[in-house]
């Protein structure tokens, strides 16, 4: 009688026995002819050596299915047991185009026209410029073709950055270490990547510098090789700190570059480079761009709503007088006209969420 013991390194134990490990038994009465214990992450059988070497091949298959979809259900589990190709969710037609699976199986696929263009455009290209208003899905899209990427073996590593503007306050005197204070204006990645690898596989991720979120400003210097980069809100980025990124990219490397040239955040909105660059690179090969429209928001249906309220302003995003109003006081205090007009013409701000 023969003894292996395999670590289960990737996958939590909860995941493969299942709660109150109900999967277990299921295991052992596929294979009879051994003797198997679970002890936390170790997995101890015991048995003839054909018998072994025919569950770790069928372990291998759990294991896979478990790191793609971060689940398991009962009718996958019985399916490989059972000895057949595919799992019955395999087989499922709306399944085709999923990007990939969910920490709770959740299926994440291009959901509007223009993000199943992106993902076109992903499979085609180099570098894909994808713009348009908020809630359009941009990020989280490019975040998933990132994250299929790196599942699929096509890249080494996952690399998000965005721009850190300061939105009114100095880095130097909010509290805490670089990363505490850099850390607010990356939480939107942050969010994106948890939605889609376990939390505790994605600090080690992480750690191990298979995923990186950093600002912008640490691009420089760095040649990006067998990587897949996404730099976001890029319409808060000056048209030298593109050319820089742009020129980091290396070997084997794919980049993503999102924003919305309608959410400038810059003091002088005139500094962004995002259109400026897009129209600079129209004509090269390699190279794609992504427009997206109202037509592409997913999230409230508000949103739609109030996207394309705000589209009606001006470019410098000034809201003019209403001319009635203006009319009135002109009529009521005639000497006082000149005096209302010049305290008008704030500035309101707008910011992407």
């Amino acid at each position: 009688m023969n003894e292996k013991t395999f670590i289960l390194e990737n996958i939590h134990p909860s995941v493969l026995y299942g709660p109150g490990n109900p999967f277990l038994p299921l295991l052992k009465e596929a294979f009879p002819q051994l003797k198997i214990i679970a002890r936390g992450e170790q997995l101890k059988v015991q048995g003839p050596p054909e018998d072994l070497d025919r569950f770790e091949r069928k372990l291998d298959s759990i294991v896979q299915l478990i790191e793609k979809r971060h689940h398991l259900t009962e009718e996958s589990l019985l399916s490989i047991l059972q000895g057949m190709v595919q799992t019955p969710e395999d087989r499922q037609p709306e399944q085709d185009n999923v990007l990939v699976y969910g920490i709770n199986g959740n299926l994440i696929k291009a959901r509007t026209k223009n993000q199943e263009i992106l993902v076109t455009s992903y499979e085609e290209n180099d570098l894909i410029f994808a713009e348009g208003p908020a809630g359009t899905g941009k990020t989280y899209t490019a975040i998933a073709l990132a994250v299929r990427a790196w599942k699929n073996k096509e890249v080494r590593k996952i690399i998000l950055t965005r721009p850190a503007v300061e939105a009114g306050e100095q880095l130097g005197f909010l509290p805490g270490d670089m990363k505490e204070k850099l850390d607010p204006y990356l939480q939107p990645l942050y969010d994106a990547l948890r939605d889609m690898i376990p939390a505790k596989k994605l600090e080690v991720l992480m750690q191990e510098g298979i995923v990186q979120i950093a600002p912008l400003a640490y691009m420089r210097g760095r040649t990006l090789d067998h990587a897949c980069v996404i730099l976001d809100e890029a319409q808060n980025t000056s048209l030298p700190q593109l050319k820089m990124f742009l020129t980091r990219m290396g070997k084997d490397a794919k980049f993503i570059i999102t924003g919305d040239t309608s959410q400038i955040d810059l003091v002088r909105k005139s500094d962004s480079g995002l259109a400026r660059c897009m129209d600079l690179l129209q004509n090269i090969k390699g190279i794609a761009f992504v427009r997206f429209d109202s037509n592409d928001i997913i999230r409230h249906p508000l949103v739609k709503k109030i996207v394309a309220a705000f589209s009606h302003l001006p470019a410098s995003g000034s809201t003019p007088a209403p001319a009635k109003a203006s009319a009135k006081s002109a009529k009521a205090a005639p000497a006082k006209a000149s005096s209302t007009e010049t305290s008008s013409g704030a500035e309101p701000s707008t910011r992407s969420t």
